[in-house]
């Protein structure tokens, strides 16, 4: 008899708790926490992300290229181009007010001596919010859109202008003539399930980057640093699960699926974003993954890079509530006409700057300003952001798989008979998603 395998979200899991109480266990002994994170710690989780860095471009172009090559018709492309753009507004516009309501209603701030909170180093994100804000008109925002130099760009990892040249060439592509496309069109398939390979490669590592990570960030912190703050954490989180469930469960239910099982088929996916705060760990499983689940590629392969720059739905859910959350500190009272144009200034700014580190907070600095909400009170949640990014990380992981599903729903073109399949096939292996899926052609 063959012990049963420990599935990769369970082996994830195991190092996020494990990860936990040796970074407790650091955060007591000051003596030699620098020590253990800066040789030990740091750069095993470090090593991690700089995997994953290292095939999301490489997967996004190929995986792009040949979905849309594979699509053959600029109309039906731009339909779904259009509808994916509709769709993700409008759910981030909805995140939004969301956030603001709660705010709102539960007045996070209200009563907090600003005396007793700790004050932490935001001058990082004030030098990335200045080249943010230079870049953010809606001009620069269109013309930053087309590369000059489409290498440059993959250096930079400018997402935004990837996706744009990647489209481009898909539809050149997609124009000529079978005896001169194919050929590349199979290179391209070959690059993208190699990578789709290497992905599942990294992987198997994966266990020991989140308990690093994990390890670093609760060392650093503490859990001492959460209780001043704990009402927004909590709000916080309430708000994700809320919009994760309610909202999230109401469209699903809509068109015809079920977040619930959307979760389970990406619960090492979520656990995975969770204890990295990063969406780019699992960019090439979700891609995977919502193929076999029924989601044709042209869609998910367009959706889903696209879903990292234009529909950060936790994100944007985090910052309209961290935003009150500082007015309320100061005792300012926001109007309506204020919180309007917090509302529209939060819909310009969240797009087209996912590669930066600490968006939200880049996103924070550059829009407070709008309705006169004081940028210092950003270094009184600085030390628990980090926290609090965990979970809108997982809501962004969420939202984007469920964009893939609505989109290919809405054009008509979702395999209902796959999605059962694939989801027979899960439940066969007892709830273990640690299976490795393979895109059909």
């Amino acid at each position: 008899m063959t012990k049963p395998k420990m599935g990769l979200a369970w082996q994830i899991l195991f190092g996020l708790i494990l990860g936990i109480v040796v970074g407790a266990v650091l955060n007591r002994y000051s003596s030699d926490k620098a020590w253990w994170i800066a040789t030990m710690l740091q750069p095993a989780g470090e090593l991690f992300i700089r995997l994953i860095k290292m095939i999301v471009i490489p997967i996004v172009i190929s995986s792009l290229i040949v979905g849309i090559a594979g699509v053959g018709d600029s109309k039906k492309l731009g339909r779904i181009g259009i509808k994916t753009l509709v769709y993700f507004e409008i759910i981030t516009t909805l995140a939004i007010v969301v956030g603001l309501l709660l705010a709102n209603f539960f007045q996070p701030g209200h009563g907090i001596d600003m005396s007793q909170l700790r004050t932490s180093d935001i001058s990082q994100y004030e030098k990335t919010t200045s080249e943010v804000q230079s870049n953010h008109a809606f001009i620069s925002t269109l013309l930053n859109l087309v590369p000059s130099n489409v290498f440059a760009a993959i250096v930079r990892g400018d997402m935004l202008a990837i996706i744009f040249f990647s489209v481009m060439f898909g539809l050149g592509l997609a124009s000529l003539k079978d005896e001169l496309r194919q050929p590349l069109v199979s290179a391209l398939e070959g690059i993208s399930q190699s990578m789709f390979k290497v992905t599942h490669m990294i992987m198997r590592y994966a266990p020991i980057g989140v308990f690093a990570l994990i390890s670093v960030t609760v060392a650093n912190f503490g859990f001492g640093s959460l209780w001043p703050l704990a009402r927004l954490v909590t709000l916080v989180y309430a708000s994700i699960v809320f919009f994760g469930v309610v909202v999230f469960g109401l469209v699903a239910r809509v068109c015809g699926f079920s977040v619930w099982k959307l979760i389970l088929i990406l619960k090492a996916e979520i656990i995975l974003g969770y204890s990295t705060a990063s969406s780019e760990t699992v960019l090439p499983r979700i891609i995977e993954k919502m193929e076999a689940y029924g989601a044709p590629r042209a869609i998910t392969r367009f959706v889903v890079p696209t879903g990292y720059s234009f529909n950060l739905d936790g994100s944007t859910l985090y910052q309209s509530i961290a935003a009150l959350f500082i007015a309320q500190l100061y005792g300012i009272d926001l109007s309506i006409v204020q919180q309007i144009t917090l509302v529209l200034t939060l819909m310009v700014t969240s797009k087209g700057i996912a590669g930066v580190p600490g968006v939200s907070f880049v996103v924070l600095l550059a829009t407070l300003g709008s309705v006169g909400i004081p940028l210092e009170g950003l270094a009184f949640i600085a030390g628990v952001d980090r926290i609090m990014d965990m979970a809108r990380t997982a809501l962004n992981i969420v939202g984007n798989a469920l964009a893939v599903l609505v989109v290919a729903r809405w054009e008509g073109m979702y395999d209902d008979e796959k999605g059962d399949r694939y989801w027979r096939s899960l439940s066969a292996s007892q709830g273990d998603n640690d299976v490795v899926v393979t895109p059909l052609h």
